[in-house]
């Protein structure tokens, strides 16, 4: 077998451009640089997790190694902080992030595994860079270091250095690599949105009462949050999201271990890691953060605190409502996107289910979570939307980091080519005619897969939308709408009752088994197909005249059957989720 060279990821410093390369994966190769790599004798490592089969049981695995390494540290934390939290309390803060870097790391060394077993490598160059510098700050800031190719040469050197006898040569680094993203700059626009919703957050505030009910960032409209506060008998707050503080690595801080490993495999592994990356702000900025949590203008004493979206990376709401958990106070979480009670693989809705007392679907329900209580689409309370029978097709494209950085029913990694390649034969098999009023809506991140190239080199004259127009208004003018993967999108297509056809590869988007029958009902009005060239087929079997087929009874009959299931509307959304809210602020209180 002939020996390469290992290259781990798409920085060209750290590549053997003169000697044959064994590239780790395909998120090396940037495709407006293919005149690079196209050019070296190269091969590349097939992904582990393309049996999908091992992904589910890899899945199981870490989700079992998640609660044996949380409660490990949990102890050290309230060691360290002398501290007596609960395992909840940890759970909330530092759940997000573990169970993340959990994933990760896995993905990472069994990526090296793979390349080292199967293949003879000469040797690979590791980026020098100071250990303080990969640190993230806060959870936001580790979502956006981990799609960095920086970030990721680090973890791939530090596991190759420490855990490998792969020669290794040093190469000097350009630390602007590891600059985060997370504070950017505002167009004039939002810059002025911004400071109006800054003087209205602060304007509500002037009045609060010590345990009235805190909804934070629930997904529900501004118009309706209102509402619903005022139907509370409570003064409308709108609260504003707070940035976490810079704070400095004290590396003499993380010189702990926790747990023990008697071998060296990846349990050894991640118990030395986590000392070394685990976020600033729950180490050596924790003091702080509680700082800021006690010094808040928020409720002392909440009857209960309402959440959608902030239970994952804001750090500051975070720390305020674990303590509050502490003390009783009920935590309830709203759904707050799509595959939930779809995807067999869901880390982050188990997560939600193990901090939370009630936990607000959109419709369903599971008889083994009594927690689970089905109320309507939040998103789209008081959302009205019409189409346009003669208007353009409309298909809204996703987009995963180059990295993986989560388990999930996704592809994951460089098995997004697979999905653009599914995307692209979408298009081939439309007429001509129809593929003129097709446009493409492109996610508004890139990852760094040139995404905008790669559908201009396939479809010079192809329409794409870079998120700047607004979804509603494309929406208006919009006769038939196309879903290819499984999460928010067709659910708020198919509650408004728009016009959608919905494709996406099962091997990848796998579906809970609870949820095949809805599908297979989609399948057979013509809204949910598995390939590509099916749905094609459908939308221009029914382009000329869309309504009829989906005005018709057996499409709405089960339309309307899947939202009840999956995201519900009815008439009066608010009264049901006050009852909800009132009945769990009533029992707190007394």
């Amino acid at each position: 077998m002939k020996e390469r060279f290992l290259t781990t990821t798409a920085i060209e410093n750290t590549w053997y451009k003169d000697r044959p390369l064994l590239f780790l994966g395909e998120w090396c190769k940037i495709y407006d640089r293919h005149y690079v790599w196209e050019g070296i004798d190269s091969i590349t490592v097939p992904y582990h997790w393309d049996d999908r089969r091992k992904l589910y049981i890899d899945y199981l695995y870490l989700q079992q190694l998640y609660e044996e390494l949380l409660s490990e540290l949990a102890d050290k934390l309230n060691e360290i902080h002398s501290t007596d939290y609960s395992l909840r309390y940890w759970r909330i803060l530092v759940g997000p992030w573990l169970f993340y870097f959990i994933g990760i790391l896995f993905d990472r060394w069994e990526m090296i595994k793979k390349a080292n077993s199967d293949f003879s490598i000469a040797g690979v160059k590791i980026l020098e860079i100071e250990p303080a510098q990969v640190v993230p700050n806060d959870m936001a800031e580790f979502n956006d270091l981990i799609t960095k190719d920086a970030w990721n040469e680090v973890i791939y050197g530090e596991l190759i250095r420490d855990w490998t006898n792969i020669s290794i040569e040093k190469v000097q680094s350009d630390q602007s690599f590891l600059q985060s993203n997370v504070l950017l700059k505002l167009n004039p626009t939002k810059w002025l949105k911004h400071k109006l919703f800054d003087i209205v957050s602060a304007f509500t505030q002037i009045s609060i009462r010590e345990d009235e009910a805190f909804l934070y960032a629930s997904y529900l409209p501004i118009y309706q949050n209102v509402i619903l506060q005022l139907q509370l008998k409570q003064l409308p707050k709108i609260w504003k999201k707070l940035l976490v503080p810079q704070v400095a690595v004290r590396l003499d801080q993380r010189q702990w271990k926790i747990g023990k490993s008697k071998l060296v495999d990846f349990p050894a592994i991640i118990r030395a890691m986590i000392p070394r990356h685990i976020p600033i702000i729950y180490l050596e900025g924790y003091n702080l953060l509680n700082k800021i949590s006690n010094s808040l203008n928020w409720p002392k004493k909440p009857s209960l605190i309402f959440t959608s979206n902030s239970f994952f990376s804001d750090d500051v709401f975070k720390v305020w409502s674990a303590e509050k958990a502490e003390k009783g106070v009920p935590f309830i979480i709203g759904q707050h996107g799509g595959s939930y009670g779809m995807s067999p693989i869901a880390p982050l809705e188990e997560h939600e289910y193990a901090i939370s007392d009630i936990w607000l679907s959109w419709g369903w329900s599971d008889k083994n979570r009594p927690q689970i209580k089905p109320v309507f689409n939040l998103k789209l309370v008081g959302a009205k939307q019409s189409w346009d029978p003669d208007g353009k097709a409309l298909m809204v494209e996703m987009l995963i980091p180059r990295y993986s950085y989560r388990l999930l029913n996704f592809p994951i990694a460089d098995q997004w080519l697979n999905y653009f390649a599914d995307q692209c034969r979408f298009v081939n098999a439309l007429p001509i005619e129809i593929r003129r009023k097709l446009i493409v809506r492109l996610s508004n991140q890139d990852y760094g897969w040139k995404q905008k190239k790669r559908w201009y080199d396939n479809y010079p004259n192809i329409n794409l939308d870079i998120g700047e127009i607004p979804i509603a208004k494309l929406l208006k003018k919009t006769r038939i709408y196309i879903s290819t993967y499984n999460a928010t999108t067709f659910l708020e297509s198919m509650s408004m009752n728009i016009p959608t056809i919905m494709f996406w590869n099962q091997y990848y988007f796998e579906i809970r088994d609870s949820a095949i029958p809805y599908f297979e009902q989609l399948k057979i009005i013509g809204i949910f197909h598995e390939t590509p060239e099916s749905a094609a087929r459908q939308m221009t079997k029914v382009w000329d005249d869309v309504g009829k087929w989906w005005n018709s009874k057996p499409v709405q009959d089960v339309r309307e059957e899947f939202c009840y299931q999956y995201s519900r509307m009815p008439e009066k959304p608010l009264n049901k989720l006050r009852t909800i809210l009132q009945n769990i602020a009533k029992v707190s209180i007394d």
